[in-house]
């Protein structure tokens, strides 16, 4: 019988974390949206007209999405889970009747939770400068969705597996933004050299960013399918590693 209690006071400490820094939570990736659309919609689009049909301020508009929401994913849900660690009240949660999956869910889906308001946010601050409109809502969000929970995991992978917060910050910094800016969050892959566009096909985030792109503007990089199908293996291949580092006990018994 799922532990429903437990989850939800892990879920509630988690949010509380959050609501206490509302303001720096929410004024960031407006701020950041702003500079990001003077820079490049604004500087860039001059001499960009469009992609693919959509006007170039438009065709940004997932790329930042995801690039603060796969970091905010990242960030949120390895410190939820190395704070714990660092603080040795992980200890108190392993010792209580809760099984790993219902620690995971609470963790996780808080860390989720925070990437989908942030993405509301900056959606919100688009309308600002661009007319929006999503043309396939229903897969937008499930887009959005699956990958706030998939990142929120890999992020509670890294939470796991640093041992100081030296290394809680070198894979969102070193890894994961390098492969948000180099997965076509603010250009087409056909826009690259033959050899780039093979070598930009082994980038994960590519597949995210084109997949949550279709759903505004019905225009890709890849096919819908092969990008959903991507999703879910790394979804799986997170959840599986997650299973096991509990289950062997890795860097939560030393």
């Amino acid at each position: 019988m799922i532990n429903f209690r437990a989850i939800k006071v892990i879920y509630l400490n988690e949010m509380t974390r959050f609501w206490n820094t509302l303001f720096q939570s929410i004024a960031s990736p407006v701020i950041s949206t702003a500079l990001y659309f003077v820079v490049f919609g604004s500087a860039i689009g001059s001499s960009i007209q469009s992609i693919e049909g959509v006007t170039y301020g438009l065709f940004i508009v997932p790329g930042l999405t995801m690039l603060s929401v796969l970091t905010q994913s990242v960030s949120n849900a390895s410190f939820g889970i190395f704070f714990p660690k660092f603080t040795g009240t992980i200890y108190e949660i392993l010792s209580a009747p809760i099984s790993f999956y219902e620690a995971l869910i609470g963790y996780v889906g808080a860390a989720a939770s925070k990437s989908m308001i942030l993405a509301t946010i900056i959606l919100f601050t688009a309308n600002f400068f661009v007319d929006l409109d999503i043309a396939h809502p229903f897969w937008m969000l499930a887009f959005l969705v699956l990958t706030c929970v998939s990142f929120s995991l890999f992020g509670f992978i890294i939470g796991l597996w640093a041992g100081n917060f030296e290394k809680l910050q070198v894979v969102p910094l070193l890894i994961i933004t390098p492969l948000v800016f180099l997965g076509g969050s603010f250009y087409s892959v056909s826009m690259l050299p033959p050899f780039w566009q093979t070598v930009t096909l082994f980038n994960p985030v590519l597949y995210l960013v084109s997949g949550f792109r279709w759903s505004f503007f019905e225009v890709s990089d890849v096919s819908v399918s092969t990008s959903l199908f991507m999703i879910l293996v790394f979804l799986v291949i997170c959840l599986s590693l997650v299973s096991w580092m509990f289950k062997t006990g890795y860097k939560l018994k030393e």
